[in-house]
């Protein structure tokens, strides 16, 4: 691979405008742009994740994680392409049912609480849905994945699943939501 950032500033943005990966110019503020700026947001969270004490298969998912999200970055940077597969999704689910086996049922919501790792977990979770939204918005105006759309919906059920896995793997039970409870 040569070098793809020579020079950081360019200028060509000055007007409101971005480059796409078709070469193509649109405005920044276009659904498409917010979508991408959702989906890197979203791959930053997990970064932050990253840096907190995690056990390796759960380190391995995440960075997993982040290398789909990129690609999925790249799919929404070039208008009609696809480049998540079936099953990468698919991947999300067989993790979800994994680590979802250690856990007792719910029977009550939880707070997006407990070990620092659970809660930037359900940091994560949040921008993910966000990043859904945004992508499903797009998906009305021009053409999504299929793939991308679902891969982005078990991820955010992957990251709920893990923020309670990490909970319990680092001593703590979930934090339950209580109704009223400051009424």
């Amino acid at each position: 691979m040569g070098h793809r950032l020579t020079k950081i500033y360019t200028r060509t943005g000055d007007e409101g405008t971005t480059g796409l990966g078709d070469g193509s110019r649109i405005n920044k503020a276009s659904l498409r742009v917010s979508a991408l700026g959702d989906v890197d947001e979203l791959n930053s969270v997990i970064g932050v994740l990253l840096c907190e004490e995690l056990p390796v298969p759960v380190r391995e998912l995440l960075t997993g994680v982040q290398h789909d999200l990129f690609d999925l970055g790249g799919e929404t940077s070039i208008p009609g392409a696809s480049l998540l597969k079936a099953t990468q999704p698919a991947r999300l689910e067989a993790a979800i049912d994994h680590y979802n086996a250690d856990l007792a049922p719910l029977k009550e919501f939880i707070l997006p609480a407990g070990t620092r790792a659970a809660a930037l977990t359900h940091h994560a979770r949040c921008v993910c849905r966000r990043a859904e939204r945004a992508l499903v918005a797009l998906a009305d105006e021009d053409k999504v994945s299929e793939a991308s759309r679902i891969y982005l919906n078990r991820l955010s059920d992957l990251l709920f699943v893990l923020g309670r896995w990490l909970n319990k793997a680092g001593g703590n039970g979930d934090v339950l939501w209580q109704k009223g409870k400051h009424a």
